[in-house]
């Protein structure tokens, strides 16, 4: 008797669980489409042809966000050549050489932290190293460095678990046939280990383009009136000039900060789709 109302208790309760998590699900969704909806309401009519070539201006009808828009491409493409080969390569050395002794342990333990670490803290250690100390300046260089930093624990925790995803099989097929182990690493566990690896980049790369803290610490600028031509020019990027934009008293200048969200979201969108369909493509091959 006893355990048949046990049994009835927890069918309700897991009806109840499943109910819950559908209603905060279906909360969440439709908060964030009411906040999409009301940035393209917004934004919709400013967003042209000239608001994406013209230069940033003190008058709202002739300010544009070509400046930001050009920085955010400089400033990716020094994360990337930063982050890229440095993150992948530590993630072999740590799953393919560094074993399980204390020394791996310690730095396993030290990425994980360093996962979690607010991003403000990494503007204010790159101001002190690539500014300061490496004279960098306040320039694309130092931004797009202290934005590698940010996320080389999260390309290399990614990339490690695409490694190790490679079944073991693999390199031991390898290894019967002769082959030496930077032959198996670079013929066999990096081809299949790729896609995932690409994921875990572009996801990290999505969140990067979207940083504003650690790039004004660095000095990044809210006004830039040229666009930058090499990595030691000023920089702003599109977060920072759609915080400059809402934080004017003109309301025209908010429609203008709308039309740059929405700029915005279609670039990290679109990468974050790219990871998606990349990852489909994983799970089939795999």
């Amino acid at each position: 008797m006893n355990s048949t109302r046990t049994l009835k208790s927890r069918r309700i309760f897991e009806k109840f669980f499943k109910l819950l998590c559908i209603v905060f699900s279906w909360f969440v969704v439709l908060i964030l489409s009411f906040l999409i909806y009301k940035i393209v309401q917004e934004g919709y009519d400013w967003l042209n042809t000239e608001f994406l070539t013209a230069l940033p201006s003190r008058f709202p009808h002739k300010a544009g966000i070509k400046t930001a828009l050009v920085g955010s491409f400089w400033l990716m493409g020094v994360t990337a050549a930063f982050a890229i080969p440095v993150g992948i390569a530590s993630a072999l050395y740590l799953e393919e050489y560094g074993g399980k002794g204390r020394f791996s342990r310690f730095i396993d333990l030290n990425i994980s932290n360093l996962a979690g670490v607010p991003s403000i803290v990494y503007g204010l250690l790159g101001l002190a190293i690539f500014v300061h100390t490496l004279g960098f300046g306040r320039s694309v260089l130092s931004g797009g460095l202290t934005l590698s930093l940010l996320i080389l624990p999260i390309i290399i925790i990614s990339s490690r678990g695409a490694i190790k995803s490679v079944p073991k099989s693999l390199r031991m097929a390898a290894y019967a046939l002769g082959a030496r182990k930077w032959q198996v690493i670079f013929g066999h566990v990096l081809p299949n280990a790729l896609p995932g690896i690409m994921t875990g980049v572009i996801l990290s790369l999505s969140r990067a383009i979207g940083e504003t803290a650690p790039l004004i610490i660095v000095g990044a600028l809210s006004y830039v009136a040229f666009v930058p031509e090499n990595i030691y020019d000023e920089f702003t990027t599109l977060p920072i000039q759609i915080f400059n934009w809402t934080s004017r008293p003109k309301v025209e200048f908010h429609y203008l900060s709308a039309a740059g969200i929405i700029v915005l979201l279609i670039f990290m969108f679109t990468m974050n789709l790219a990871a998606v369909l990349i990852r489909h493509k994983t799970s089939k091959k795999l």
